[in-house]
């Protein structure tokens, strides 16, 4: 994909929570090697946003292109799809607690139609040490601390080499030091590899802390700051 088309398009795009519209009008473009933040208080959206993302929540109008996909025209067999070129982490991590961390890998290659057991041992073996995490494929989740478990999550949406990584509020459950760990692997991954990140999040000193470009969803709209903008407080 090149650099100046969009991995994600929407455009006078309506979001829906349920059949109730949280955000009126969006209009985003976000590129390859892109990190962007949906930040705004409870309740504004932005979590919406990201389910129209992966096709969770439905799009009714508008325009809303996500990796080729139209979401307007996109068919219930083609969502799975869709998700394989993205790698989504979840704040809860949602791993599968009776499986070994290497284990929870494997189920998604094989989910997503790897066969050769070698070439999985190989690709599990990549993201693992992508994230630092090489020492304790064997180890099961409840073995792992927060911060541990998350790099699996982050090792899992990297399977399938995702254009884009969607992560909402990936930190939320994590202290301070660790969250910054996350941040600092998150940043890593979008430099070295261009993957674009997207990333909702309610915590004022991430954003500031690791820039990235903006959007603030407020008023029932969802609108891009200038980087010199002072944004209202979305704590």
């Amino acid at each position: 994909m090149s650099e100046n088309t969009p991995i994600i398009t929407f455009k006078d795009a309506d979001i829906l929570n349920g059949e109730a519209t949280v955000i009126y009008s969006l209009d985003m473009e976000i590129y390859p090697s892109d990190f962007v933040y949906i930040v705004g208080k409870v309740g504004t959206g932005k979590t919406s946003i990201i389910r129209t993302m992966i096709a969770e929540n439905k799009l009714k109008k508008g325009t809303g292109l996500v990796c080729d996909y139209d979401l307007l025209k996109i068919k219930s067999k083609d969502i799975p799809y869709l998700r394989r070129k993205m790698g989504v982490v979840f704040q809860d991590f949602q791993l599968l607690m009776d499986r070994t961390v290497e284990e929870n890998l494997r189920f998604v290659l094989k989910a997503t139609g790897w066969k050769n057991e070698d070439d999985m041992d190989n690709r599990i073996k990549e993201v693992l040490v992508a994230v630092g995490m090489e020492l304790k494929a064997h180890k099961m989740p409840f073995q792992l601390s927060g911060g541990e478990q998350q790099r699996v999550a982050i090792a899992r949406s990297l399977l399938n080499d995702p254009a884009v990584i969607i992560a909402d509020e990936p930190t939320g459950n994590l202290d301070a030091e660790t969250a910054d760990g996350i941040l600092r692997l998150l940043t890593k991954i979008n430099i070295e590899k261009g993957t674009a990140i997207v990333m909702v999040t309610h915590n004022r000193q991430i954003f500031e802390t690791y820039p990235g470009r903006v959007f603030e969803c407020k008023n029932e709209r969802c609108l891009e700051e200038g980087a010199s903008t002072e944004l209202e407080a979305a704590v």
